[in-house]
């Protein structure tokens, strides 16, 4: 299961921020997933428990939020919202555009608990 190894390197990085700043738990971890990260949303959160156990952020709430797919056109210059079997620009319908968000796999925000 792809999403497991993709849950292990998310908590490799929430253990390092943790320790960066001396939390001694983590309440919460937003994840921002694009529809074109080529990840899925329910099985990041069916892995999530079995990677976490044991972990620092064995407790933690997980978030995940979707990201939109954006898009730049080369030819009007507009950055619409676009779907992600249709990357055409919202304003003219060019094909000529640019991925600009939308393909995303961002640790967004972490809540954690910091001892006095």
């Amino acid at each position: 299961m792809h999403e497991l190894s993709i849950c292990q390197a998310l908590l490799d990085q929430v253990e390092r921020i943790a320790a960066e700043h001396g939390a001694s738990g983590v309440e919460r971890i937003l994840l921002r997933v694009g529809p074109l990260a080529g990840v899925e949303g329910s099985l990041l959160r069916h892995a999530y428990p079995l990677a976490a156990a044991g972990t620092i952020a064995e407790n933690a709430e997980l978030v995940i939020e979707t990201a939109p797919v954006r898009v730049a056109c080369s030819d009007c210059g507009a950055e619409t919202e676009a779907t992600p079997n249709r990357l055409l620009c919202g304003d003219c319908g060019s094909y000529k555009t640019r991925l600009v968000s939308g393909d995303e796999l961002l640790l967004a925000n972490l809540e954690l608990t910091i001892p006095d």
